[in-house]
């Protein structure tokens, strides 16, 4: 899955699709690796899986970052659609 990292943010979320990727803002800053386990932790829970199961593929030092998700079902993928768009 391919998203679009902003860090710094004032709150998480995903915002829409940006460059073919899914636009995600954070509010862990980009330093000692605190976005990149914000981010994990965030897709972990906006997919209703561990955090174990989620993990950076490329891009761990770029905004734009492959993730790859290790499930045996398939994710609630609903939980990754921006915030003002219907469930």
């Amino acid at each position: 899955m391919a998203v679009w990292v902003q860090p710094g943010a004032s709150r998480s979320e995903v915002v829409g699709v940006y460059q073919q990727c899914v636009r995600i803002r954070l509010c862990a800053p980009a330093v000692d690796n605190k976005a990149n386990k914000a981010l994990v932790a965030f897709v972990a829970d906006a997919l209703k899986v561990k955090k174990g199961q989620v993990s950076i593929e490329s891009g761990r030092s770029a905004r734009r970052k492959t993730l790859a998700l290790d499930a045996a079902a398939a994710p609630d993928w609903i939980g990754l659609s921006p915030a003002g768009c219907p469930r």
